[in-house]
């Protein structure tokens, strides 16, 4: 059978178009390079092995919260819903990264599609927004509790519980969905290497061409003003309530309550911050410093939280040794 030579002038011509915009549309699709620990490249095997520990104590821990506060009816409190939230996001957020992270570092992978790499820096933002609404949402509890406790019960039912939890995810998502529309108005240029081990999206903006003056302010208002800004204000309230109470016993016991959420906070808030400003007002930083900061801000987060709670909850505290000491005991059974 004989092939067709298109011989039609305006086959010829469609056929022309198509492989133009295919070769065109292949041109706009960028890979990206992950630089992994500038000057350790050599060593990526050996520290494939601390990085899967992290990842693999991270999501044990967390999953562990989770455990503890479906099954322990005293964890049945607002506080603690939302610490499970935090630790289910804590999950997501380490297994968004974990993919490109082990893939560097284990299997000496570097690179990544456009399509890929705007997924994985949605959902690494998204979760991260989600996070801070949730954030602010304890911050709103502790409030509630050290300001109207005698109202606590009453503000903070289920259902109130189960609202704030449920518009931190549509909110999160809402918010973040336009950053990947904003970086596929822009061509990419150069060698296109990115500085982290993972897609952050300031990063990526980095590298397009073209001003993006206004992308850049979306992505850094979205990221954590708003939320920062909630919770600034609810802490300078819960302490001139604190102030005034008068008693130091209780003014520590107030503060006591608090301590988890801000070593939560300032755990999630300061690499956060820190690489914001890294990238938006400063040039020429050593890739190492975007590196550290990059690792503290997603991987470290996730492994500290379930730390701060089991070390300063007292109830969390009491679970694990009710837990482990009944486990044991039916062991020596």
């Amino acid at each position: 059978m004989r092939l067709c030579t298109c011989k039609n002038p305006a086959l010829q011509f469609h056929l022309h178009l198509t492989l133009l915009v295919f070769n065109n549309t292949a041109s706009n699709w960028p890979t990206f390079s992950f630089i992994g620990i500038p000057g350790l490249e050599t060593a990526h095997m050996w520290m494939s092995i601390p990085f899967c520990l992290l990842y693999l104590i991270a999501l044990v821990s967390n999953a562990l919260l989770l455990i503890l506060v479906r099954a322990e009816q005293n964890l049945h409190e607002p506080q603690f819903y939302f610490l499970a939230l935090l630790a289910l996001i804590d999950l997501d957020l380490s297994l968004s990264t974990m993919p490109s992270v082990l893939a560097i570092f284990c299997f000496n992978v570097h690179h990544i599609g456009l399509d890929a790499c705007l997924t994985q820096m949605f959902f690494i933002h998204a979760l991260s927004s989600v996070e801070s609404g949730v954030l602010v949402a304890m911050a709103f509890d502790r409030l509630v509790a050290i300001c109207a406790p005698l109202n606590y019960t009453r503000i903070l039912t289920h259902y109130t519980v189960a609202c704030l939890s449920g518009a931190a995810l549509p909110r999160g998502a809402t918010l973040l969905a336009p950053l990947p529309f904003f970086l596929r108005t822009f061509p990419f240029c150069g060698a296109n290497i990115l500085s982290h081990s993972y897609c952050y999206y300031p990063d990526m903006l980095n590298l397009a061409c073209g001003d993006v003056t206004f992308s850049s302010a979306y992505g850094l208002i979205c990221t954590f003003v708003v939320d920062v800004v909630f919770i600034l204000a609810s802490y300078m309230k819960i302490l001139g309530t604190i102030v005034k109470l008068g008693t130091q016993d209780r003014n520590w016991k107030s503060l006591h309550t608090c301590a988890c959420h801000l070593c939560t906070v300032l755990v999630f808030y300061l690499p956060l911050i820190s690489l914001a400003v890294l990238h938006h007002y400063t040039q020429d930083t050593p890739p190492i410093v975007y590196t550290t900061m990059s690792n503290a801000y997603l991987l470290m987060t996730p492994l500290l939280n379930p730390l701060v709670y089991s070390l300063k909850s007292q109830q969390i505290q009491a679970a694990l040794r009710k837990r482990f000491w009944v486990q044991r005991v039916i062991a020596g059974e």
